[in-house]
């Protein structure tokens, strides 16, 4: 369990994901697009779900619709107490900051701040005191404790991935939204990095949903879903 000081001391507490009749279009020079289409799921608090399927089938557009990035067309996006599809932007933005935290492929590192700095900027963000201890609490337990003063240009692949998912857990969110978090890693960067995510998803009880197109990574996950063409078809529950 990651126990440092200040917020990282208590357990994040995870929120439940409710995805309602979801359906998103896009208008393209040729016409709507429809990139999801009736899609409904949920993911309980604390727990783990993939979401799977081929390249454009509407994996990535599904999790910018939780994150509130984007708004549905049709249906409701609940986040805890939240109907996130019926905020205003700045609360949605808000929200973002406070409650998610965000692991990419491309890991997004401010190239002008040291990695210390970056996991401190997500503090901030969140609007909580940053405390240097907390940051090195978490470097340190991600094993890149003695990189904090490098810039992430300095760094290999993997270790700015670590560095990008210290960022999203510093702020002790409730949610984790990963998108193709190891596209970019070879393969035993690639086991490191979710191993990771999953030994700090379980310590810290936070609800975790990983985009990815890897079934390896999907397949250590509680719950996989596949879409494909905007539809869910298929929903296997991994793990007990």
């Amino acid at each position: 369990m990651i126990v440092g000081h200040g917020q990282l001391a208590a357990p994040a507490s995870g929120a439940r994901i409710d995805v309602t009749n979801v359906s998103m279009e896009y208008a393209t020079p040729t016409g709507r697009l429809r990139a999801l289409d009736d899609v409904a799921l949920t993911v309980d608090p604390g727990r783990s779900m993939a979401i799977v399927g081929p390249s454009g089938c509407g994996k990535s557009t599904l999790l910018g619709v939780l994150a509130g990035l984007e708004l549905p067309t049709a249906g409701e996006v609940r986040v805890g107490d939240q109907l996130v599809s019926a905020l205003p932007d700045s609360e949605r933005a808000a929200l973002r900051r406070r409650s998610f935290g965000f692991v990419f492929q491309a890991d997004n590192l401010q190239p002008f701040l040291t990695v210390s700095e970056n996991v401190g900027l997500q503090a901030v963000l969140a609007g909580l005191d940053d405390d240097p201890a907390d940051r090195q609490a978490l470097l340190e337990a991600l094993g890149v404790g003695t990189l904090g003063h490098r810039f992430p240009d300095q760094l290999s692949g993997g270790q700015r991935q670590r560095a990008a998912v210290a960022r999203a857990l510093v702020h002790r969110p409730s949610v984790v939204l990963a998108d193709e978090p190891t596209g970019s890693l070879d393969t035993a960067s690639s086991g490191v990095v979710v191993e990771l995510l999953l030994r700090l998803h379980k310590a810290n009880n936070t609800t975790l949903v990983v985009v990815t197109h890897d079934r390896a990574v999907a397949d250590r996950m509680e719950t996989v879903v596949e879409i494909r063409d905007g539809h869910m078809t298929e929903r296997n529950e991994v793990t007990s």
